[in-house]
């Protein structure tokens, strides 16, 4: 994923009107379809999950796992990558979520694209897009905030909230994670 296109993105969305980027009766196909598919878990087998998604307007690679009681707000603002795996997640894309190849989105981790200011009177509603980019794991129950880009390679430790970037080829563990080590990966 290049950096140009990250900032492309943000400035692209960093708006206070919103678009959910569908029609009403897509947008409410979609509730029923996810409801009945995908949260509740009846079915458990991902090359149909991941069909249904590409229906929606998922840009979907090839050998990619999704697991049942996952939870995708808008899957046409969803990009995942070859070989990646999406557990039973939280994916709250206001906003694009794009996610490289060879990724991994662990069990309860919450991809939240979407924030209110609490400093306007109105409650404005703030949407950024988060890229993970290649090779990059997100572990379970951690949290990404909108706006942030997961660094090719970089592992977000178990519980961790990451509130900004994470470089490539790093540990972040804590809230809010802070780098904790090099990631050697070995061969």
């Amino acid at each position: 994923m290049e950096n140009r296109k990250t900032v492309r993105l943000q400035k692209k969305f960093d708006t206070k009107g919103f678009n959910a980027g569908a029609s009403m009766l897509k947008q409410l196909l979609w509730y029923f379809t996810s409801a009945l598919f995908f949260r509740s878990g009846l079915v458990p087998v991902s090359v149909i999950l991941v069909w249904i998604l590409r229906l929606f307007g998922a840009k979907i690679g090839k050998d990619v796992r999704v697991k049942p009681y996952i939870h995708i707000k808008f899957p046409w603002k969803l990009e995942l990558g070859d070989h990646s795996w999406l557990a039973e997640c939280y994916i709250e894309n206001l906003a694009p979520v794009l996610i490289g190849k060879h990724c991994c989105v662990s069990q309860n981790a919450v991809l939240m694209t979407g924030n209110h200011d609490y400093k306007s009177t109105t409650f404005d509603l703030i949407t950024k897009p988060i890229v993970i980019e290649d090779g990059a794991w997100v572990g379970a129950n951690a949290v990404v905030c909108p706006g942030v880009t997961v660094g090719s390679h970089a592992v977000l430790a178990v519980g961790s909230v990451a509130t900004k970037d994470l470089e490539t080829y790093v540990v972040y563990a804590g809230h809010p994670a802070v780098k904790i080590r090099e990631r050697v990966i070995r061969v």
